[in-house]
């Protein structure tokens, strides 16, 4: 059975598309929760600065347990 080889380049690029994916989630989720209360555009902003606090998280845990099992 041939394990996964995490190199800096794959780690790099699963940062920076975890980065992307959960600002883009945490914008249409911060329009779906609030968009009628302070706005589109305000909830959007500000989804897409507090989405990234768990994405990126959960992506850097995933990555330790992918580099420890591996």
């Amino acid at each position: 059975m041939t394990g996964i080889e995490l190199t800096a380049g794959s780690v790099a690029l699963a940062l920076v598309a975890g980065i992307i994916a959960s600002s883009i989630g945490g914008a249409v989720g911060g329009i779906a929760t609030g968009g009628k209360a302070i706005g589109n555009q305000l909830a959007a902003m500000m989804g897409s600065f507090y989405g990234p606090v768990g994405g990126v998280a959960g992506i850097v845990v995933g990555l330790i347990l992918l580099a420890l099992i591996g």
